[in-house]
């Protein structure tokens, strides 16, 4: 059975709430949090959040008929629909804490649950390889000591609140990857984690239609080290545009890594694919996620860990078997090998991802199927220009581009000349046809776009051999 997290009593306490009790309830102890009711068991602790397309509010019903007892609500709706909350609660038993709004009673609720934990609370942010860096530096502090990571990209002011309350109590790490789109949000994450030691991997061009410029998304990344404590450490990439910017002003030491700074770090030898063989303190270890960008994620990793005295058997050990996430450079092989990085795409990582595999040796042919970079704004079209611009003398046998926004990489292909075969689609089917047509035994094939546009289904087109 999982940990108990609250005794309902608790909650109108710690969010300025109203606890509603109907008749015959008795289900006191809260031992998960859900915002979907299709997750709902006993236990449980609902909380419904409006969304775009529809209002958490309207499946209480569900989450009650599924065993859970106990839901927040919001207090205007409360006050709208009390009558018919109150017949649910009676029904199944159930109980209601009706707060000012519920996203913020779980931010609060997740706030108060780490406070009342021992782990020791590390924030990683930035523009690019936050994921990556987060999984690696997890790796390396679960060979020390019983270590919590959030799941895949839970960082957001919905996700980070909710994998706060999988924190077991007996974790001495917890480590938290901490996004943002919009002004504000690192407020309310920062505000949440409190974290005692920060990475800000770099200051890139992510979500820069959404902050307008570089500049913003720093101050906005900024917030993380300012939230350190004086006696606490941050890191930041040693060659980041706006180390100096990040430094001034904080608090706490803020520590440069990478190639030159990172502690005993003797260089490394690129194997391609098969990523890096390390020198580190004067032995090799083999660090095996590819290109340039993992590695000053490592690099990263490495200097954070040293900060915290983490031993030398567990930083080998956790780089050495740190493995890929979905759609974070992973490598399926066979006739036709993929490196698929599509779980996001902006122009930093675009530009990474082409420039790797332009580099990499390999005997096949080498082809690209990009798809268009979101939450650009009016850097969009340029955005994809300049990528098409890079494309041009990438060499490669084959360019697929799938979406509105690649039209423009297209047109700047067209303009440079591009030696091969280069095509746009908005049709995915249109694309796949194209694809089964070219794609052969031998080829490399890098699937990258943002997330929506879904780029994995091209490497289940080539996995089930349709190519």
């Amino acid at each position: 059975m999982a940990e108990r997290l609250f005794v309902i009593d608790e909650l109108p306490k710690i969010l300025g709430g109203e606890l509603y009790q109907g008749p015959g309830f008795a289900e006191r102890e809260i031992r998960s949090v859900i915002i979907d009711s299709r997750d709902a068991v006993p236990g449980c602790l609902f909380v419904p959040l409006k969304g775009e397309r529809t209002d958490g509010h309207l499946y209480i019903g569900e989450v009650f008929s599924r065993g859970g007892g106990i839901a927040l609500v919001d207090r205007a709706f409360w006050n709208g629909q009390k009558e018919a909350l109150q017949a649910y609660a009676a029904q199944h038993r159930g109980a209601f804490v009706v707060v000012p709004s519920p996203l913020k009673a779980l931010q609060a609720l997740a706030a108060c649950h780490l406070r009342g934990r021992k782990a020791f609370r590390i924030g990683i942010t930035g523009s690019n390889g936050k994921t990556t860096t987060k999984e690696i530096v997890g790796s390396i502090l679960s060979q020390e000591a019983p270590s919590f990571m959030n799941r895949g990209n839970l960082n957001s002011e919905i996700g980070l609140p909710l994998s706060a309350f999988e924190i077991a109590e007996d974790r001495r790490f917890a480590v938290f990857e901490m996004g943002m789109n919009r002004e504000g949000e690192m407020d309310v994450l920062t505000d949440i984690v409190r974290p005692q030691a920060a990475l800000i991997t770099n200051i890139g061009t992510a979500h820069i239609g959404l902050l307008g410029s570089r500049a913003k998304i720093a101050a906005e990344k900024k917030k993380i080290l300012l939230a350190l404590e004086k006696n606490r450490s941050g890191y930041v990439y040693e060659n980041d545009s706006f180390f100096d910017y990040l430094k001034e002003g904080v608090a706490a030491q803020v520590l440069p890594f990478g190639e030159k700074t990172t502690p005993d770090f003797g260089g490394a030898a690129d194997l391609g694919l098969d990523g890096y063989l390390m020198h580190w303190k004067g032995k090799p270890l083999r660090f095996p996620l590819p290109g340039a960008f993992n590695l000053r994620n490592a690099l990263g990793a490495v200097s954070l860990c040293r900060g915290l005295d983490i031993s030398e058997d567990a930083v080998r050990s956790g780089l050495e078997g740190v493995k890929p996430l979905f759609g974070r450079g992973q490598i399926f092989r066979g006739n036709v090998t993929v490196l698929q990085d599509c779980y996001n795409a902006n122009p930093d990582s675009m530009s990474s991802a082409v420039d790797f595999l332009r580099t990499l040796s390999w005997k096949g042919r080498k082809a690209a199927v990009l798809g268009s970079m979101k939450e650009l704004g009016d850097e969009s079209l340029q955005a994809h220009r300049d990528i098409g611009v890079q494309l041009r003398d990438s060499g490669f046998a084959a360019i697929f581009l799938f979406g509105d926004e690649t039209e423009e990489t297209f047109r700047a292909l067209g303009e440079g000349h591009f030696a091969g075969l280069a095509r746009h689609f908005t049709d995915f089917d249109r694309l796949g046809d194209a694809l089964q047509s070219f794609i052969a035994a031998g080829d490399l094939v890098l699937v990258k776009g943002s997330r929506s546009m879904a780029l994995e289904r091209v490497t289940e087109i080539i996995r089930r051999g349709r190519v």
